[in-house]
This record gives structure tokens, sequence and C-alpha cells, in this order.
């Protein structure tokens, strides 16, 4: 070995200076180009960290995107709660308007009659079937409802007549039912005769005003009140109006079949009568 640098070691120096002269020369040409084994090793590991990126990029999208749609999902609960509180109070407002206008009506009626004592009740439940037409109603013997008051509606209107009480309850028969019978008149002529209720009348939620007068006149359209002539239920309530004028099975004798001024099916709020001035 010792000889073989003796006898070459000068083309060896040569040699190493010339290859320091070439990479020198090389790196000022490639203007600071990667060598080839830092070339080699970019090539390699260039696709691994892209791939890396596109798994971190795709991880952190992902992330975002449940992230954002929990918290849409969560907005929007909130919104479905906030609506459903709004109809809420969209529901007691009407709820309320309605009410106050059933009570403006009411003060109407209380200046007309200031005789009478008024009670004002929710209808609970309406009943009707082929023998009867019933309301129930929330208030009852505690604060004074008996049976045989009249029970109207905010306008006055006649709904009909308690027949049965509970403590804090109290069953109305409507002006339709089969077995209703009171005094009424024809506000026109003062004709009077009876009011009741009819089996097949009481179907097509109607009643009938018949033992009229013979020389009696009364016309479709003409309003019926009730007469008060008893003195068991109060004069001048409105009951409906003629809708036909009809002669009885035997010929004899005509009868008037009368259409409640009142809706009886979407009663929600009446007022009983709880006492009232007899007017002779």
């Amino acid at each position: 070995m010792k000889d073989f640098l003796r006898n070459n070691g000068v083309l060896i120096l040569i040699i190493a200076v010339l290859l320091t002269l070439i990479v020198a020369v090389t790196s000022a040409l490639m203007g600071g180009v990667a060598d080839p084994l830092s070339n080699l090793v970019g090539i390699v590991t260039t696709p691994v960290r892209n791939g890396v990126n596109a798994v971190a990029n795709w991880t952190e999208g992902q992330y975002q995107r449940l992230f954002l749609q929990d918290q849409m999902q969560a907005e929007y609960e909130q919104l479905k709660r906030d609506y459903a509180k709004l109809e809420e109070q969209l529901r007691e407002a009407e709820s309320d308007a309605e009410e106050n206008e059933r009570l403006r009506n009411l003060l109407g009626l209380r200046e007309k009659r200031r005789d009478f004592e008024f009670e004002s009740a929710t209808v609970t439940s309406h009943g009707s079937s082929n023998w009867d037409s019933t309301l129930i109603l929330s208030k009852g013997s505690s604060v004074g409802v008996e049976a045989g008051d009249c029970v109207v509606d905010e306008y006055g209107n006649l709904v009909g007549i308690i027949d049965e009480v509970g403590v804090n309850w109290s069953q109305v028969m409507t002006v339709v039912d089969s077995d209703l019978e009171m005094g009424g008149l024809i506000a026109r002529t003062d004709s009077a005769g009876i009011l009741e209720g009819q089996f097949d009348l009481m179907g097509e939620g109607k009643l009938k005003l018949s033992y009229l007068p013979e020389n009696s006149e009364f016309m479709a359209g003409d309003q019926v009140l009730t007469s008060g002539l008893s003195g068991i239920y109060p004069s001048g309530l409105v009951v409906g109006h003629v809708e036909e004028v009809l002669t009885d099975a035997s010929g004899m004798t005509r009868y008037a079949v009368i259409v409640p001024e009142t809706d009886l099916n979407s009663l929600e709020q009446v007022f009983v009568i709880k006492s009232f001035d007899i007017i002779e």
C-alpha cells in the first residue's frame, strides 16, 4: 500500500484536485440545485409528505364539517323550541283577545239589562245524541249556579237552560234539546207561543215555536225572543229567527221552524244568568 501511494501519490493528488474543481464548478453552474443524493431523498420523501398533508387536511375538513353539522343541529333545535314558544304565546294572545272581545260584547248586554247577574263559564264538552243536546260547563253550585238558570252567549242569545248541577260543573240543556219547553214570542208582532224541541228538528240543530194564536202573523226572518210570561225565565232573550212556517200533521194549526241565533257547536265561553228582575 505504501509503495502504491509512493508511486502514485502525485496522480492521486491531481485526481482529487480535479474532482474538487469539478464539484465546485458543477455547484456554481447548478445555482443552488440540490446534489444528486439530496435530490434522490427528496424524490422518495415528497409523495409521503404530500400523503401525510392530504390526510391531515382531510381529517381537519371532516372535523370542521362534523363540528359545523353539530352546531347547525343545535341551532335548529333551539329554533324549534323558540318557534314552539312563540306559537304558544300567539295562542294565548289570541285566546285572551277572544275573551276580551266576548267580555266587551257582554258589557253591551249588561248596559241593556242591568238586572242580570252573570257568571262566566267555559264549555268543557259538547254532547249530543238522538235524544238530547247538552253542554257541560266549568261552573256549578259553588258559585251559585242553579238548575233552571238561563245560559247565553256574549251577545245575549239564548244557549239553553241549566238542568243539572254539580259543585264545580253544570249541564246545559240547549235550545234544540227535545225536552226544552218555554214561552216565546215573535218580536215583530208580539205573538206568543211555546218554544219546544223536537226529535227530528234537533238533528238539524233547530226547534219550533208552536201553539200560536190562529190570527197570529209571522214570516221567515222574524226574530223570536223569550216571553218571560211565567216568570221562570227572563224575557227578551234572543232565541233565533223563523226559517219557515209549516202546518202540523192534523192540518189544523201552524208552527214556525226556528234556527238558533247562536252557533251551539262552536261555543267556548258562555254566561249563566243567576238572577234577574221579572218584567211584567
